[in-house]
């Protein structure tokens, strides 16, 4: 039984390694991490015309889970400001890494890879993006908080964006 627990001491502690210090939202679960690619300390720079791409490793807190949804808000200039997630980003189960499926349990330990874009159109300035995923009945089952810088893309990056684009379209 010992042996056990060190082998779950040792992947969790692997998991956490690169994970990027993210803030705890009020009356809300925290999750076990947040990995947001290239940052590790906030605020994170993220690329206008791409996406900031952020594993989040939760545990479920209730069993049967059979549908989870991302929500986002972002503060800025001290109002939050919903922005809606396409489906196939917002839907959770679709977007769970590992080998992780729906229905999820209380208590089991799964990674949602969320790829967040940002619009070009935005303007260049620093927000405090809230991420919080939901069950069925809307109750927050995970939720952090993530400071990122939105600037301009490079013109070698937006080519990048397009051309991944089309192959994948």
């Amino acid at each position: 039984m010992l042996r056990l627990e060190f082998v779950l001491l040792i992947i969790v502690g692997l998991s956490t390694i690169n994970a990027t210090t993210v803030q705890e939202c009020k009356d809300k679960p925290f999750p076990l991490s947040v990995r947001v690619e290239n940052c590790e300390e906030p605020p994170c720079v993220v690329y206008k015309g791409s996406s900031a791409v952020m594993e989040v490793h939760f545990l479920g807190n209730k069993n049967d889970m059979r549908n989870i949804t991302a929500k986002t808000t972002a503060k800025v200039f001290g109002m939050n400001l919903p922005y809606e997630l396409p489906e196939e980003v917002s839907d959770v189960c679709s977007n769970l890494m590992y080998g992780a499926i729906c229905p999820i349990d209380k208590n089991e330990d799964v990674t949602y890879k969320f790829n967040f874009y940002v619009e070009p159109s935005f303007p260049e300035i620093t927000a405090d993006v809230t991420v919080t995923l939901n069950d069925e009945q809307n109750e927050p089952i995970t939720c952090f908080i993530c400071s990122c810088k939105l600037r301009k893309g490079t013109t070698t990056q937006r080519e990048e964006l397009v051309l991944d684009w089309r192959v994948q379209n």
